[in-house]
């Protein structure tokens, strides 16, 4: 009882981590930006062979049967900086940050924060199949956890603080604030109280306010699409229904009162979880929900 007044109680220490929150909404939106412009600065270098930050699209090149160098050439720079520089800039980026939360305390190096972004500029840029939702959250919470780690914070604040980063970046990437906030419940906060919610939402409500002043507005993807026949449905009634079938069985048991990484069980594996586990569990279970809701 005592506990979950706890929870809900405003005191300085939650005060301080949302002055924090607005802070990092900001240095978020900054690191956004610096992400576009190198995806588009190695965009032009690549392709065109230019010292550009202008908008190309590498459909346009003049390379011929070489352009299928250029990603090569991308993946074996990437390669040399993860085998030197830091091995934590490898995949994604969403399970590198649940396995910060989990099992590092939510401390970042100042290397991820550096070589993060510059990697994917160079993979994106030439050419590489990804985006930059994972970087993005990658990047953002990382300049988060130093920015805790500089302030001598506790564990339980770094992790909101870096889920704030995570997602105030993707907001400021794609303009989605609910969607930021609801994939940061669902995958880094493993919890839905106020004191870990709200610097996640200033920090996605900064974002989305300063956005329109580094982005153009509108969609981020606009598309052209003919108006779908009835008989559409029927292709994804069947994921729909497997997904469902299969995501109960790939969740996680845990057997521990007060966290989830503790006494907990993996009924796929039948180990303790890791990073790719919680990952997997919740990404299927969005699925599945993502399926039935088109059928």
């Amino acid at each position: 009882m005592h506990s979950e007044k706890r929870d809900y109680a405003v005191s300085h220490h939650l005060l301080l981590l949302c002055g924090i929150a607005l802070l990092i909404g900001v240095v978020s939106t900054l690191a956004a930006d610096v992400l576009l412009k190198l995806i588009r600065f190695f965009t032009n270098l690549f392709f065109y062979q230019t010292l550009s930050l202008a908008e190309h699209s590498p459909a346009q090149h003049t390379l011929g049967a070489w352009v299928i160098v250029v990603p090569m050439l991308g993946g074996l720079i990437v390669g040399l900086m993860a085998r030197y520089g830091s091995d934590k800039i490898r995949g994604h980026g969403i399970p590198e940050a649940i396995e910060a939360v989990l099992f590092g305390k939510s401390k970042m190096s100042p290397r991820v924060a550096v070589l993060k972004p510059l990697s994917s500029g160079i993979v994106i840029g030439s050419g590489g199949p990804f985006g930059a939702e994972g970087p993005i959250i990658m990047t953002g919470g990382s300049l988060a956890s130093l920015l805790a780690q500089y302030l001598h914070l506790t564990a339980g604040e770094r992790k909101s603080l870096l889920v704030a980063g995570a997602s105030a970046g993707m907001t400021a990437i794609f303009g989605t604030p609910v969607a930021a906030v609801l994939l940061a419940i669902e995958l880094l906060l493993f919890e839905l109280r106020p004191r870990s919610l709200l610097p996640v939402a200033l920090a996605c409500a900064v974002a989305g306010f300063l956005r329109p002043f580094f982005f153009e507005a509108g969609p981020l993807f606009p598309l052209q699409t003919a108006p779908a026949a009835r008989w559409r449905w029927a292709p994804a009634c069947w994921p729909g229904c497997c997904a469902a079938h299969w995501a109960p069985r790939s969740r996680l048991r845990c057997t521990g009162p007060k966290t989830r990484s503790r006494g907990c069980r993996c009924t796929g594996c039948g180990g303790p979880p890791s990073a790719a586990c919680w990952s997997a569990s919740a990404a299927i279970s969005s699925r599945a929900r993502s399926a039935l809701a088109m059928t």
